[in-house]
């Protein structure tokens, strides 16, 4: 027998809005003051560090060491996570994970990195692109010392970026490394763990402006040292 088909049928029911906002009318508009070459510092980390301290003291951002960490694997396939960044100096932009992790795993296969800072508030961004080295297990040791003992022992308790079977398997595993380091008691520095350090070869200071003709200057790295800057078009 004849009858609808499920094609036809579907035709019929009007389409559901997977938005329920008009994104194309979200829009906020930057501030006039920009950003010129002549008020660079002479590294782009001296520059960093200037932003860094007014996204911590003014920015009113929540979290303003929290970056975006962009891998890729060697197939070319990206991944994003958010990462916080604990150390920063002339040497580069560092941060911790699991070296079982996903993230570490692209990276020690494809050690080029992009980490993103995105001010919002600030209507700022930095943005990293550089090579990835892990840091030393003295560095890493004298950094995990520093953790709350509940991140020490979440960093034994989970095998980051595996499939788990659940919450209560995560749960009972952290219960039982609780029971065994208590605190006050020192918990080891686990093996599959540790730092990496960000050398930068560009960094990217991006600082909104009115009708999205944004100030955009970059350090890159020169053949025989130092930084050039370049400005990039909007």
């Amino acid at each position: 027998m004849g009858g609808v088909t499920d094609r036809e049928a579907d035709s019929t029911v009007p389409a559901a809005d997977p938005v329920p906002f008009d994104l194309a009318s979200m829009r906020k508009q930057y501030r006039a003051e920009g950003l010129s070459e002549t008020e660079l510092a002479a590294t782009p980390v001296e520059q960093f560090a200037r932003w860094f301290k007014q996204a911590a003291t003014d920015g009113g951002l929540f979290e303003p060491n929290a970056m975006v960490v962009s891998t890729a694997d060697p197939e070319g396939r990206p991944s994003s996570r958010t990462v916080l960044l604990k150390h920063f100096d002339e040497r580069g932009f560092v941060f911790y994970t699991n070296y079982d992790s996903r993230k570490a795993r692209e990276l020690d296969a494809n050690p080029h990195v992009s980490l993103l800072f995105p001010w919002h508030p600030m209507a700022r961004q930095v943005v990293v692109t550089g090579v990835a080295r892990r840091t030393g297990r003295d560095e890493t040791a004298a950094y995990f010392r520093t953790r709350p003992h509940g991140s020490q022992l979440g960093a034994w308790a989970s095998a980051q970026s595996t499939v788990v079977a659940g919450r209560r398997a995560l749960d009972t595993a952290y219960a039982e490394l609780a029971a065994r380091y208590p605190e006050g008691e020192q918990v080891p520095v686990p093996p599959h763990w540790g730092g990496f350090r960000v050398v930068p070869q560009a960094v990217e200071f991006w600082q909104g402006r009115e009708n999205r003709l944004h100030d955009r200057l970059r350090y890159a790295a020169a053949a025989g040292g130092g930084w050039r800057v370049e400005r990039l078009s909007p």
